[in-house]
């Protein structure tokens, strides 16, 4: 009997953290490092990326009259032998690219 009692509290406890971590993040969105984790996944399907930095504080931005919290950053790649950088705008929800400028040398 007290191992079932035992079981019961630990997948209750388990259960209730799961949620209160949903709620977190729902609430506050993704950390800096996963948002620049999934730009750099977004950007690595063109090809290799030699560098990369993301603002750690976030910002207001707004496009299309819808406002967000975001994250700015920047990628570098190389293609055919040549370093082309980009700075993007990352929704600090979800790591979703709002906005990808080509930066020119």
């Amino acid at each position: 009997m007290k191992s079932k009692s035992f079981l019961l509290g630990v997948t209750a406890g388990v259960i209730g953290g799961y949620l209160a971590k949903k709620y977190i993040i729902d609430q506050n969105g993704i950390s800096s490092d996963k948002a620049l984790e999934l730009v750099k996944e977004a950007f690595k399907r063109d090809g290799a990326i030699s560098g990369s930095w993301i603002h750690m504080k976030k910002e207001f931005f707004e496009k299309n009259d819808v406002q967000y919290e975001v994250y700015k950053g920047g990628i570098s790649k190389t293609a055919n032998g040549v370093i082309q950088q980009y700075e993007f705008i990352a929704n600090a929800q979800n790591g979703e690219i709002l906005e990808k400028i080509h930066i020119t040398s």
